[in-house]
């Protein structure tokens, strides 16, 4: 069922089990990314075989990093060295991958070589120029569509210089990508953000043996420094876990044990979100992968009360609302959520999605432009979703489906392969009524 176009939801049975989660996206892309860039070789293990993470790991092979794939979710990456990457034959198709692109392109703006950036139709209408604009004041050269979507040209041969940039985004892509072109400038280059994004780049260039000073909120590295190889385990991705932790906490009869998920502290902002809300989710047998806090979650079944959700987590959960919305759709009373006009520009307008979709099954929705109030407590109907091709969307309706008494159906969920191959097979095991349509 995982290449089904369209699903069916419907109300299936309490989820129960232990469930393995596959491995993280942010992570699998920094994984392959700098054991390429890396002096020697490096095993990955846990590596997250979707299509985004798989689309990095192929980019990198056009520009001569040798890989292999002795097993599934396993890549030996031969390193090619900071300055070894050899210019690519035609263009690097990223697919969905925002990520990707995003830090790709900040490795790129510090090559001899031109390269060119293309994604698919979702990736292609999503904003660069909070990239593009900060590497041109290190003195990159990268040209955009009028509109500044990809294409994304990147010229080769630009020196560059390091930077002190104040990002007026929260974005962990962005400030990733200003240090990773930071590797290739003269200086010293460093980002502070307007809050505290999460700092997967700056974990993993310090486990591939670069110098770098952070702090949350803060990066900054000196350029010209070679990266080590190292031999890094992804931990279970929390993004994909989130729609676990919500579908269990809001179907009766649920227990859910999701194994060694990490827990970067600027990830879990949809754990807290939850907990305000009254959720029974517990952290057990703590340890570390690849530098990540990682924790097996035990989920029960709970009934949720409508919260206002704090701005500060919304930076620390943005991919997670969706699944959020769900939650709060099935909780007593109001949730609120303000300051994520950030969701209007992920693979969908997510804030226009989500609200549109949960109307259709009969929740109120009061949408705002950074936010929206979802009045709880309706009892789900039956009707047809459309996710935008959109695999958060796919999947949050998916939930919202086991609590209706009739069918759901969600068109266009080919891309939840992008993320969460399997996450239908998954589902179904654990308890849900998920059939392709």
């Amino acid at each position: 069922m995982s290449n089904a176009q369209h699903w069916i939801a419907r109300k299936g049975r309490p989820l129960q089990g232990s469930l393995v989660i596959p491995g993280d996206k942010s992570v699998s892309h920094r994984a392959v990314m700098f054991a390429a860039l890396a002096d020697g070789t490096s095993t990955i293990d846990g590596f997250l075989e979707g299509e985004d993470t798989r689309a990095t790991a192929r980019i990198f092979s056009q520009m001569g990093a040798r890989m292999e794939t002795p097993s599934p979710s396993r890549r030996v990456v031969h390193g090619v060295g900071i300055d070894g990457l050899q210019a690519p034959q035609g263009e690097l198709d990223c697919g969905n991958a925002g990520t990707g692109m995003r830090l790709i392109a900040g490795v790129l703006a510090g090559q001899a070589f031109d390269s060119v950036l293309i994604g698919d139709e979702s990736l292609s209408r999503r904003p660069m120029r909070r990239v593009t604009g900060p590497l041109a004041q290190m003195g990159a050269r990268i040209d955009t569509q009028a509109d500044g979507t990809p294409p994304l040209h990147v010229h080769g041969g630009q020196p560059l210089k390091g930077i002190a940039f104040a990002s007026p985004v929260a974005s962990a892509q962005v400030k990733s990508a200003v240090l990773l072109a930071g590797l290739y400038a003269d200086g010293e280059t460093s980002v502070v953000e307007p809050h505290p994004t999460r700092d997967y780049t700056e974990r993993m260039l310090a486990a591939f043996g670069v110098e770098i000073e952070y702090s949350p909120g803060k990066a900054r590295l000196r350029g010209g420094q070679r990266l080590r190889a190292t031999d890094i385990v992804v931990p279970a991705d929390f993004s994909s876990a989130a729609f676990f932790l919500v579908a269990a906490s809001i179907i009766p009869g649920s227990e859910l044990r999701l194994q060694q998920v990490g827990l970067n502290p600027r990830r879990t902002g949809l754990l807290h979100a939850l907990r305000l809300m009254g959720a029974d989710i517990t952290e057990e047998n703590p340890a570390e992968q690849g530098g990540e806090p990682v924790a097996d979650l035990l989920v029960r079944h709970a009934p949720l009360k409508g919260a206002r959700i704090p701005e500060a987590l919304v930076p620390d959960m943005i991919d997670e609302f969706p699944a959020l919305f769900v939650a709060a759709a099935a909780a007593e009373g109001q949730t609120v959520v303000t300051g994520a006009a950030e969701l209007r520009v992920k693979e969908s307008d997510r804030l226009a999605a989500m609200a549109t979709g949960l109307r259709t099954l009969g929740v109120q929705v009061d949408e705002t432009e950074d936010g929206a109030t979802i009045h709880g407590g309706a009892v789900l109907g039956s009707g047809t979703i459309e996710s935008h091709g959109d695999h958060r969307i796919a999947m949050a309706f998916a939930i919202a489906g086991q609590l209706t008494d009739g069918d759901v159906r969600i068109n266009d969920v080919a891309n939840v392969a992008t993320s969460f191959p399997g996450f239908d097979s998954l589902a179904g095991g654990a308890g849900f009524g998920l059939t392709a349509a």
